[in-house]
């Protein structure tokens, strides 16, 4: 096993053993922004692994409108309903960056579950939490305003960053307009105004491609 997939699973699943069979059934793949890793509909892909770079995870209509549901990006995983079910994908996810990807598929994902102890719990305690986050974005789109999706877009995006604060307590957000804009189901204007008001009463600090949240 390489030394990046070693640190990936060891943040992730700390505490376990991983055994020699596993290496060499693990993969790694590199791709291009704006490749499409998971195509909408397909089946049979590997659970991924972010191992540099990002991807947004989202929805095709039929009239050809597009839905960003999610941002996933270095240290996190993706594609597992669709490895474990066998069902077809009912998202597309696609390259939002150059981007690294830890392929962890059908045989290593059986000899992970079977053969490493403890497995199985933290992964189930990793997406139940991501299933949480969505469900609740899912839920300010219907039923909350403007503000509440956007507070709501950037608590995600906290999450799956987890970024370091800076000495100050700022926190750096990596993110665009648009960006936002697609997380929250909202305009690109309308976050732009939000933005505004927070960054007038000190709450939030814009700087190119990042966004700040600043301390209380």
């Amino acid at each position: 096993m390489d030394d990046d997939a070693r640190r990936f699973l060891d943040s992730h699943f700390p505490g376990l053993r991983w055994p020699a069979a596993l290496a060499p059934l693990l993969r790694s793949r590199r791709v291009a922004r704006g490749a499409v890793i998971v195509p909408q509909g397909a089946s049979g892909h590997p659970l991924y692994g972010v191992l540099s770079g990002a991807l947004e995870i989202r929805l095709l209509a039929a009239d050809g409108g597009v839905s960003v549901i999610e941002h996933v990006g270095a240290g996190q995983l993706f594609g597992l309903t669709s490895l474990a079910t066998g069902a077809p994908s009912s998202y597309e996810a696609v390259a939002a960056a150059a981007t690294r990807l830890l392929c962890i598929d059908a045989a290593a994902y059986t000899l992970l579950m079977d053969g490493v102890p403890g497995f199985g719990r933290a992964l189930l305690r990793e997406f139940a939490r991501r299933h949480d986050g969505t469900v609740q974005q899912l839920a300010a789109a219907r039923l909350q305003g403007g503000m509440e999706r956007l507070t709501l877009a950037l608590a995600q995006l906290r999450r799956e960053q987890a970024p370091a604060p800076d000495g100050h307590g700022a926190v750096p957000l990596r993110t665009t307009q648009q960006a936002l804009a697609e997380l929250a189901g909202l305009s690109r204007q309308r976050v732009n105004t939000l933005l505004s008001q927070l960054e007038s009463q000190g709450r939030v600090q814009r700087r190119y491609g990042t966004l700040w949240l600043l301390p209380d």
